[in-house]
């Protein structure tokens, strides 16, 4: 842990690790895309769900916040989990 510089909110390694598995619905675009920060349950496509940031298999430029992928709410894999936010 800690073995990467911090980001700039003074977090460490929160990227590279697995995939993250996100609740928000998938949209082709962000037009209509919640402001606050809440999850984007509304419209969409519902059985999709997105999931971003990378693992630990892909390429460095792939392993950020901003990369971005769906998959079917039934998909599995061991390259994607979930954050736990308390």
């Amino acid at each position: 842990m800690g073995q990467k510089k911090a980001n700039e909110l003074g977090i460490y390694d929160m990227s590279g690790n697995v995939w993250e598995w996100c609740e928000d619905v998938w949209h082709d675009n962000y037009n209509g895309a919640p402001t606050d920060g809440t999850d984007w349950l509304v419209g969409g496509e519902q059985n999709r769900r997105i999931w971003r940031g990378g693992s630990w298999f892909n390429y460095a430029f792939i392993c950020r916040s901003a990369v971005r992928f769906w998959e079917d709410t039934d998909f599995r894999d061991s390259l994607l989990g979930f954050r736990v936010v308390i």
